[in-house]
């Protein structure tokens, strides 16, 4: 059995989110494929962040598990949502963007 392919990812944080992670400007984590022939997602990486920071996951999913309206997340400077959502791919070293959505 092979391993499954493994990203360093940066979660980049506002203000309003850096409580929940010891008022850093942004967390680290691992986000891990679902399969040896796969890429890491934002999904996997938010799985992770919800090991190591329950508090701050919860504040970007909702209770069924999908990205929070009130929420924009970027992956490499582009939308999430339009890349995908959670099954959006992240490259090696992947930075994500979390921010407040404007109404």
């Amino acid at each position: 059995m092979k391993a499954r392919p493994v990203t360093l990812v940066t979660f980049v944080l506002p203000t309003t989110l850096r409580h929940w992670i010891g008022d850093d400007t942004q967390v680290r984590v691992f986000a891990v494929a679902p399969g040896e022939s796969e890429t890491p997602t934002l999904g996997g990486a938010l799985d992770t962040l919800r090991r190591t920071h329950p508090d701050l996951e919860g504040r970007l999913r909702d209770e069924y598990g999908a990205l929070r309206r009130h929420i924009g997340i970027f992956v490499c400077g582009e939308n999430a949502r339009r890349l995908g959502g959670l099954d959006c791919e992240l490259p090696p070293g992947a930075e994500v963007y979390v921010l407040p959505a404007l109404s």
